[in-house]
């Protein structure tokens, strides 16, 4: 019998996504070990403040104007993502025309199956990552098991939740890699071309209205050209843009709260 969480509860949105992470485990999509990862991941939005700061929606915007700029952009998907964001991915990918790759570090036929058919569910079209062909040089665990055609082959890939080898793999083949991470400290934060450090739900909103604000402005435009000239110019979209920068604004930011809260007379409580 399901376990029915009072809407009043102080944690209820918290709650509602554990149980939701767990219900997934038992059908087949998450991966125990995933449990874990979300708890690590909560943890540091609870330092945040569990709301999207200034730097993060920076960090977005970036994001959002790389996945229109791209040829060929990826979303890569794992079992906590899918839980968690099925809505969200799906509309990526449909305002993005970026394609969807399941991926995962402990896999197996079924979870990729189960997954993909998730996705289809919520309106995901030819999903990715049931035919992984090739791997990603230098990764010899299954998370480097991937396909030519989508991440492979790909000049952006997002991926959230990632462990951090791949994402520096991914790096190393010279692709432009978006991470969503709570963590500013992880390898995979620390090594990606774009961190937003933000829950994924929040983060994938702000960038699916970030792609559909970019999208009316070149509608209102009517400049073609224009929209054609930036097809690949990513290093336009990147100049100005300090990945290292907006890690550190998120430590500090970090900082700055926690010592707000500690020379404060209210309760902690989170």
């Amino acid at each position: 019998m399901k376990w029915r969480i009072p809407e009043n509860h102080p944690r209820y949105e918290s709650l509602k996504r554990r149980e939701r992470l767990v219900e997934c485990f038992f059908r087949g999509i998450t991966d125990i070990h995933g449990l874990i990862a979300h708890g690590r991941g909560e943890a540091f939005d609870y330092l945040i403040g569990e709301h999207t700061t200034e730097s993060a929606m920076k960090a977005t915007e970036v994001a959002a104007e790389i996945l229109l700029t791209a040829r060929k952009p990826v979303i890569s998907v794992n079992g906590n993502v899918a839980a968690l964001a099925p809505h969200e991915i799906v509309s990526l990918s449909n305002v993005t025309g970026a394609r969807i790759e399941v991926n995962l570090f402990h896999r197996t036929e079924d979870r990729v199956m189960r997954i993909k058919k998730l996705l289809e569910k919520y309106g995901a079209r030819d999903v990715l990552g049931e035919n992984a062909d090739i791997h990603i040089p230098g990764l010899k665990h299954t998370r480097g098991m991937v396909e030519r055609d989508g991440i492979y082959d790909a000049d952006v890939v997002l991926v959230s939740l990632e462990d951090g080898d791949r994402c520096e793999a991914l790096v190393n083949m010279g692709k432009i890699v978006i991470a969503i991470d709570l963590n500013p400290l992880s390898r995979t934060a620390q090594s990606a071309t774009v961190t937003i450090v933000d829950d994924v739900e929040r983060a994938l909103r702000n960038m699916i209205e970030f792609v559909r604000k970019k999208q009316n402005e070149m509608k209102k435009n009517k400049n073609k050209m224009e929209e054609t000239n930036k097809k690949n110019n990513f290093q336009k979209i990147l100049n100005g843009y300090d990945n290292r920068k907006i890690l550190n604004e998120v430590l500090e930011h970090i900082v700055r709260r926690l010592l707000s809260l500690a020379e404060s007379d209210t309760d902690m409580l989170i």
